[in-house]
């Protein structure tokens, strides 16, 4: 089975927020082919969450997985981190009051 690139997914992602009128901003662009993604979600209100793609290595699924959480300067040190660990990674910044980002829609594991 062949794997979507980095760019595709990002692109597929942004699409599916915007048509939902969710603001998204790419605020890191990493490897276009095999870069991970990385997602923050702002709720504008001083806190904000990350989320990454973990994999179960038992079951084969894929999930998105909360990294961190709180007040936004905790999370964006956080972000800030995974950045220095991993140069390819991608960062994609998610605003939205209600707190949606739609990664546990059909479609986006």
């Amino acid at each position: 089975m062949s794997r979507l690139t980095s760019e595709f997914w990002v692109q597929a992602y942004m699409h599916r927020l915007d048509l939902e009128n969710i603001p998204a901003f790419v605020t890191t662009k990493g490897d276009l082919t095999a870069g991970s993604v990385l997602i923050k979600l702002n709720t504008l209100d001083g806190e904000a969450q990350a989320f990454e793609r973990s994999f179960d290595l038992q079951t084969g699924q894929r999930a998105w997985v909360g990294m961190a959480a709180g007040c936004e300067a905790e999370v964006d040190m956080a972000v800030r981190r995974q950045i220095s660990f991993d140069p390819d990674l991608w960062v994609i910044e998610v605003e939205d009051r209600k707190g949606r980002h739609l990664l546990d829609e059909p479609g986006l594991s």
